[in-house]
């Protein structure tokens, strides 16, 4: 069986500006996702730098002026960043956000239901695509993404009732 991990979302400004944060929190715990921590921030491009090249490497993979664009895109207004747990809660929660660019995200998914911009349009435009949330990619990166946003204070254990169907049940001898 494979065991509980945490995974980074971040709801983007485009999303906060629309009202959508109770819509795509909601799709997370509805699934079983429990979140063990959220706040909404405005981070400096520093805070920025360091999860989008560090980690993400984005200027390196497209370049100094797709991470510009992006970095100029994320800090137009707050983020609402939440740590989610539960079995494979990376895989999960990648499958539920859809393809990053919005013109490929699937009906059903948070980015095929909410945005619908294609990488070609925004890259004609100069502007940052918006697809509503960030997701980490793999388990390496939320491994590195969630210390990275917040601090072992800000992160809560409690059981919650999804967790009963989920964790391994004792079998009577």
């Amino acid at each position: 069986m494979q065991a509980k991990e945490r995974t980074l979302v971040l709801i983007k400004p485009d999303a906060v500006a629309r009202g959508l944060i109770g819509e795509i929190i909601s799709r997370f715990e509805r699934v079983g996702l429990k979140i063990v921590g959220m706040k909404m921030i405005a981070p400096n491009d520093e805070h920025y730098y360091h999860h989008y090249e560090t980690i993400g490497k984005v200027a390196t993979r497209r370049g100094k002026e797709v991470f510009d664009v992006n970095l100029a895109f994320m800090k137009e207004g707050p983020v609402v960043a939440l740590v989610l747990e539960g079995i494979e809660a990376v895989s999960l929660v990648r499958k539920m956000v859809g393809s990053t660019e919005p013109k490929a995200a699937l009906p059903g998914t948070i980015r095929g239901d909410y945005s619908h911009i294609s990488y070609g349009h925004a890259d004609n435009e100069k502007i940052g695509i918006p697809n509503v949330v960030h997701a980490s990619g793999d388990s390496e990166d939320a491994r590195q993404e969630v210390p990275h946003w917040f601090s072992e204070s800000e992160l809560v254990e409690y059981e919650s009732r999804h967790e009963h169907f989920t964790q391994p049940k004792k079998r009577k001898q």
